[in-house]
């Protein structure tokens, strides 16, 4: 997710979860190509395994951005074919690229031959007025035939004339049967399924009509849900990770990122919901944001004293 899923917020998802699937933040070619690459690729080795998900329409620049990625270490490069968001609309790449299904296909067509890892595509079922079964089944055919053969598709179309990029989450109808019905028609590709999941159950509901399942928001926001993963999807007899030891891992992580000049905010944001549905999680939430300013090393210490604290009295 674009803002979200950066390599501090992948190495807490991480101590949640050995196995899942963990995905960078979408970065444009030219991002990966022209800017800081240590800070927008590098990330730590107990990430994998982890996908970079790179933005782009040119063959050629999502070619070299690819071969970067793989250079610093990445399993699998995803193509974003998707994301509705105003910046991705002006570049004419994300979910713009679902009317133009014969160019997402050589765009796959020169990163795989640019690379030795998966190249996969992340889409929608279709945008404005495009037939949802056409638009999906003629991008997702016209990629299969330069060999990609893993496809995450959100469920929804995405409206980029007349709705924000935060209705485009939630406002266009789910529709998991078209999902089901193009792994039922194309059985051969890998079909994982995106969009409205916001649970463990629902997830293993889905597993049997699907090859995965990918969590977004629902991870982001409610993150103690990827400790379930190990166990409930891949049935792992390990006892779930205790909230209390992450808060300490992270501590010591957020402390040796301190001294390299890494504000402690940068770290604590994707932390804010560790806690959501347990006791003592708005004095979490509230420690951590009125205290992030301060920029001190030892915040996630002091935000579990004070929610301890709280429930203790």
């Amino acid at each position: 997710m674009m803002d979200g899923t950066d390599r501090h917020c992948r190495y807490f998802h991480r101590l949640l979860s050995k196995r899942a699937r963990l995905y960078s933040e979408m970065l444009t070619a030219d991002a990966v190509i022209h800017g800081d690459r240590e800070k927008l690729l590098g990330f730590d080795s107990s990430e994998h395994p982890v996908a970079l998900q790179l933005g782009g329409s040119d063959p050629k620049k999502l070619a070299l951005a690819a071969r970067i990625g793989v250079e610093h270490g990445y399993d699998e490069i995803n193509l974003n074919v998707g994301c509705p968001s105003d910046r991705v609309q002006s570049g004419a790449f994300g979910a713009c690229l679902m009317k133009q299904p014969k160019l997402v296909g050589e765009c796959i067509d020169a990163m795989s031959q640019a690379v030795g890892v998966p190249v996969t595509v992340k889409c929608r079922i279709g945008v404005d007025e495009q037939e949802p079964r056409e638009s999906l089944f003629t991008l997702v055919d016209s990629v299969a035939a330069v060999g990609c053969i893993v496809f995450i598709v959100h469920a929804r179309k995405a409206w980029l004339d007349g709705l924000s990029p935060k209705e485009n989450r939630t406002v266009p109808p789910l529709d998991y049967d078209l999902v089901r019905e193009l792994k039922r028609e194309r059985s051969s590709l890998t079909i994982v399924l995106n969009g409205g999941i916001e649970t463990i159950d629902q997830s293993c509901a889905m597993l049997p009509d699907f090859d995965g399942v990918m969590l977004g928001r629902a991870a982001y926001g409610s993150p103690y849900l990827l400790a379930q993963i190990d166990t409930e999807i891949y049935g792992q007899e390990t006892p779930l990770p205790m909230r209390g030891q992450i808060v300490s891992e992270m501590s010591g992580y957020l402390k040796i990122q301190f001294q390299k000049g890494v504000r402690p905010h940068s770290i604590t944001r994707h932390m804010l919901g560790l806690f959501r549905g347990a006791p003592g999680a708005r004095r979490w939430r509230r420690f951590i944001s009125e205290n992030a300013p301060l920029a001190r090393d030892d915040i996630l210490d002091r935000a579990l004293d004070a929610m301890r604290a709280e429930k203790a009295a």
